[in-house]
């Protein structure tokens, strides 16, 4: 009877550096039948080939995807066949670090994984592939189309998606893809296109199916008048109940709030950690549900740029900044229409965010003496790195084009007011647009630091 002798450290250190090389060189080299017969023999628990590329060449993904075919039809699978998970996902990982296994979980969220669910107990564990969504076209990408195709032919298999983009496809279509995905995977949802407020109700149910999203990114949902229109936003806004582990929403024109804000909110069953809510009309309830809401008790960063905040009272900034002064870091209210008066209601809230790193409040209309005011209330707050603010009133002429000689003025007295506070500073000064030509920046001022 003939012992084999197990492999020594140094062999099977050899082993673990020679065969992903091989797989390099195979995938560099365009080596279809080598790469085919490399995965059947793959001794790994990963394979991580968005570590090597976006998405293989259409051959050398057919190559791989044909290897693992022949691993999954075997009935009893050999006990030498580690491996679980193809990634395919392009995330600036290494893969010398990846392809053993040994770092199972790299994701910048905090949360519920579902990726935790691929430590199984051996091999037997059905097969799962990673891979980033972005629809992009009518029709998927030749590469993504093909890898579709193999996986609705599988039963043994997961494919999880981490991060689903929508730029542009028919809505039919992204139901046809994401009936084929691990929902319970997707941790982040973009959409960045013009939907109607109907599309947005049939994305719904799926969108409630993700139940470890913690970042929802919704851009341009338009409102046409509807009698359905109320249900529609009962279809977004009751999948929102679902989506516990939601930490991070941003909403980018979404015509459809007005009125609605506080509907969604009350949603909301997690407290964010970041809120942007841009370039839509509000109401002064909408804003007085928002500073009420739990969910933003805990509120790192604040954008509510392009928000018409004019007409409104400054009542319920003032109770907002309050209610998120613990725990603010960044705080964009760009291009809100405020005033002087807005500004002085909530100076009292400002100077005690002692978090607060990034504040601008550039685009709006503000005189000399509110700005010096601002600059002292913030004197304090340690930790504020990046400050945008309007020129002064105070720059431009009576038709509201900037003039290059009070514009230096106001620089200079604002230099003055930051070195009579004796702290280090650096602010920027950015100019509203023009209002004959349009022109966002007619001038811009460098940074100007305090010392």
């Amino acid at each position: 009877m003939v012992t084999r002798t197990p492999p020594g450290l140094l062999e099977l250190a050899a082993q673990s550096l020679i065969f992903p090389l091989l797989f390099m060189e195979a995938l560099a080299g365009r080596c279809d039948k080598t790469l085919k017969a490399m995965v059947r023999a793959w001794p790994f628990a990963r394979l991580p080939l968005g570590g090597l590329t976006q998405m293989p060449p259409q051959k050398a993904l057919q190559a791989v995807l044909d290897g693992l075919d022949c691993l999954l039809a075997r009935k009893v699978r050999p006990r030498r066949w580690k491996l679980r998970v193809l990634d395919l996902r392009n995330a600036s990982r290494n893969f010398w670090s990846m392809w053993s296994g040994a770092r199972v979980h790299e994701w910048p969220l905090t949360g519920p994984v579902a990726e935790d669910s691929l430590r199984m107990k051996g091999p037997s564990g059905p097969l799962t592939v990673f891979v980033d969504l972005c629809l992009r076209e009518r029709a998927l990408d030749e590469r993504l189309a093909n890898l579709i195709r193999w996986a609705r032919r599988r039963r043994s298999l997961h494919l999880c998606c981490k991060k689903v983009t929508i730029f542009g496809m028919p809505v039919q279509n992204i139901k046809e893809v994401l009936n084929l995905v691990q929902l319970g995977c997707v941790l982040e949802v973009e959409v960045h296109l013009t939907w109607q407020l109907s599309t947005l109700g049939k994305f719904a149910p799926y969108l409630g199916r993700m139940s470890n999203v913690q970042r929802l990114v919704l851009s341009h949902i338009h409102k046409p008048s509807s009698s359905e229109e109320q249900k529609h936003i009962g279809r977004f806004t009751s999948q929102l109940l679902r989506l516990r582990h939601l930490r991070k929403l941003r909403m980018e024109s979404p015509a459809f709030l007005e009125g609605c804000l506080g509907q969604m909110l009350r949603c909301l069953k997690s407290p964010l950690e970041a809120l942007s809510i841009t370039n839509c009309q509000l109401t002064e309830s909408d804003l007085a549900c928002l500073s009420q809401c739990p969910s933003i008790s805990q509120l790192k960063e604040l954008d509510l740029s392009g928000l018409s905040l004019a007409r409104f009272s400054p009542k319920p900034l003032q109770v907002l900044l309050e209610t998120v002064a613990a725990t603010v870091q960044d705080l964009v209210l760009e291009y809100c229409g405020l005033s002087d008066t807005h500004l002085e209601a909530i100076l009292p809230a400002l100077s005690r965010c002692h978090q607060l790193q990034t504040f601008s409040v550039r685009g709006n209309h503000l005189s000399m003496a509110l700005m010096e005011r601002l600059l002292r209330h913030t004197a304090g707050l340690s930790r504020l790195s990046l400050e945008l603010y309007p020129a002064p009133l105070e720059s431009y002429s009576s038709r509201g084009i900037i003039h290059p000689g009070r514009f230096a003025q106001a620089q200079a007295e604002l230099l003055g007011i930051l070195k009579d506070l004796g702290l280090p500073r650096t602010i920027w000064l950015r100019t509203n647009p023009c209002p004959h030509c349009g022109s966002k920046i007619v001038y811009d001022s460098d940074p100007f630091v305090s010392c």
